[in-house]
């Protein structure tokens, strides 16, 4: 998984098709990039073929040579064994809206099979039979994106507030607000349960504020048919999120954007100086960080989104940063746990389209099968097959 493989986003899709078949992986860590290694078997050998992935075949001696290095207790690399595939579901609208996922894209890039649950579902606690859920362009306050300014009389937004508001309705919520909120809850409980949460762009900001939000108001009227707690800021519940706290509304519903955690507004950055770092951390000691950023790159290509990066001055001192653009003051990828769960937030909505506006055509990722970026997306994907390994003490 190093310079030299010449499909990287396939390669984790091998892997999950190995794992699928019930045929352990070993994923060694920081070892030519995160490479894995597999019992030979000529059926995985002919995918890695059909699929243009790249392989080596080596001897069993080479191999025990291998993990012995890997386990020198000086040296940085660790061996985590892949088991169980886990079953994944995105949260996604059924209906067609103009943008797309990168989580979706890269998925049905790399051949790894997922399921689409949207609010009803969850509210229907259909959550419970799926082992990672994926939150991406979504707005978990009930003010539909804040894409009233722009997008108001297009015929995509006016059907999209009609769907929520029936589902809404139908679920015995008064608010698709409210809706929004009680999907959040559940999410939450889900996670905290033992469920694996991955989420990007404005699935992860809004998702902390709706959370936070529990007991006041922030919609103003064109979104609920009410205005705005005037003391919503200070009702705010910071106890109730999993990533940030002490953030301040952005109280203007014309503005694209929630609060003061993205930073889209306030940076200076372009795409020419536009780049965030991974930390490089412990294999051994510190295993689920150094899962969730193998790569065959360090300095990753930033990208925007309605959330592009966090604030760092917001994120919970508890939280793992996992990339950040240190010079910025802006995080990009973060990580964290709450209850016997574990989250984690990617900020940006496309890791190969630098700036993807509203009506953009979906990437082609045939053009970016080595893609840094994406990368870490599937990183997140294979995380939760992972054995558990006693913690070290």
């Amino acid at each position: 998984m190093d310079e030299d493989q010449k499909n990287h986003l396939k390669a984790y899709g091998i892997a999950y098709w190995t794992i699928k078949r019930q045929v352990p992986v070993d994923w060694l860590l920081n070892y030519r990039g995160g490479s894995f290694l597999v019992a030979y078997n000529k059926a995985i050998e002919d995918e890695c073929k059909i699929r243009g992935v790249s392989y080596s075949v080596i001897a069993d001696g080479r191999v025990s040579e291998l993990l012995n290095e890997i386990s020198d207790p000086a040296v940085n690399m660790e061996m985590v064994k892949l088991e169980k595939a886990p079953k994944i579901a995105v949260y996604s609208p059924k209906s067609k809206l103009p943008w797309d996922d990168a989580v979706t894209l890269v998925l049905t890039y790399a051949e790894i099979p997922y399921e689409v649950l949207y609010d009803e579902e969850i509210i229907q606690d259909k959550l419970s039979q799926y082992d990672w859920l994926h939150l991406h362009h979504e707005d978990f306050t009930g003010q539909y994106g804040r894409f009233w300014s722009a997008f108001r009389y297009t015929s995509w937004y006016q059907a999209d507030v009609k769907t929520q508001e029936a589902t809404a309705k139908k679920n015995g919520f008064n608010k698709v607000s409210q809706m929004k909120l009680a999907v959040a809850q559940r999410i939450r409980q889900y996670c905290a349960g033992g469920g694996f949460l991955f989420a990007m762009c404005s699935g992860t900001d809004s998702f902390d504020i709706a959370l936070s939000a529990e007991n006041t108001d922030i919609c103003a009227q064109m979104f609920d048919g009410d205005g705005i707690d005037p003391d919503a800021q200070r009702k705010l519940d910071f106890s109730k999120t999993l990533a940030f706290q002490d953030f301040h509304l952005d109280g203007n519903p014309l503005h694209y954007e929630f609060s003061d955690i993205d930073v889209t507004d306030s940076r200076s950055l372009v795409q020419s100086n536009d780049f965030f770092t991974l930390f490089d951390f412990s294999a051994k000691w510190d295993l689920v960080p150094t899962m969730l950023t193998q790569n065959h790159d360090k300095v990753i290509k930033g990208f925007m989104g309605q959330t592009t990066a966090f604030r760092k001055t917001l994120v919970k001192p508890g939280v793992t940063v996992l990339g950040e653009n240190k010079g910025a003051n802006e995080v990009r990828y973060l990580h964290g746990e709450v209850g016997k769960g574990q989250f984690t937030f990617y900020g940006g909505h496309d890791p190969e389209d630098y700036q993807h506006a509203v009506g953009d055509p979906p990437t082609d990722l045939n053009l970016h099968p080595n893609s840094a970026g994406y990368r870490l997306i599937l990183n997140n994907v294979l995380f939760p097959a992972a054995k558990k390994k006693p913690q070290k003490t």
